[in-house]
């Protein structure tokens, strides 16, 4: 029932899913998933669970030094969220549940908020801007998997992933790793 339950929310949203049509995929009668979860929303909660292995290919994108950094978190990203079917479609589900219902908003903003603002934290010195700038490439990376898994941009579908992670990965170098003449000058607007 989880292995349906998760293929339907990935392939159709929150909304769009139903218990019926996860019964069906799984072979059973409606009754008998209501038996095991109360709600589609309980439902959901139980296929969400991201597998431990796809987490730590975050973390371990922040380990080493700045050189290459952004490459590393675009190819970990990527091959989470397109490789292996027991990490992309419970996040796919997030993603497009996302829109629709606030557990799956919660659950998808928390899994950003923990993967990459954690991991960056952990493994970078911080400082005043490095929470915004982990914001602003959590959300580059979010709109290359909408734009490639969601809404199906040709020009990205058709792109190989090792093209995108050569193109995407120095922006995201850029902003998380800033030199010091790409760093704003705070005391130049006063």
């Amino acid at each position: 029932m989880l292995a349906a339950a998760r293929a339907r929310f990935a392939e159709d949203g929150f909304t769009a899913t139903t218990i019926r049509r996860v019964a069906a995929d799984a072979g059973v009668d409606a009754s008998l998933v209501m038996q095991f979860f109360r709600s589609k929303n309980e439902l959901f909660a139980a296929v969400m669970s991201v597998p431990a292995d796809a987490l730590t290919r975050f973390s371990a994108a922040f380990e080493g030094a700045d050189d290459g950094l952004g490459e590393r978190v675009v190819r970990a990203f990527l091959e989470v969220w397109e490789e292996d079917v027991r990490s992309s479609q419970p996040l796919m589900a997030m993603l497009r549940g996302a829109l629709a219902n606030d557990q799956a908003n919660e659950q998808l903003r928390g899994f950003l908020q923990e993967r990459l603002l954690v991991d960056a934290l952990a493994s970078r010195s911080a400082d005043a801007d490095l929470t915004l700038r982990v914001g602003v490439v959590s959300s580059m990376l979010v709109g290359l998997v909408v734009g490639r898994g969601v809404v199906g941009v040709p020009t990205l579908t058709g792109a190989e992933r090792e093209q995108l992670i050569a193109l995407v990965g120095p922006a995201v170098q850029s902003v998380l790793v800033p030199t010091p003449s790409t760093v704003h000058d705070k005391g130049a607007d006063r």
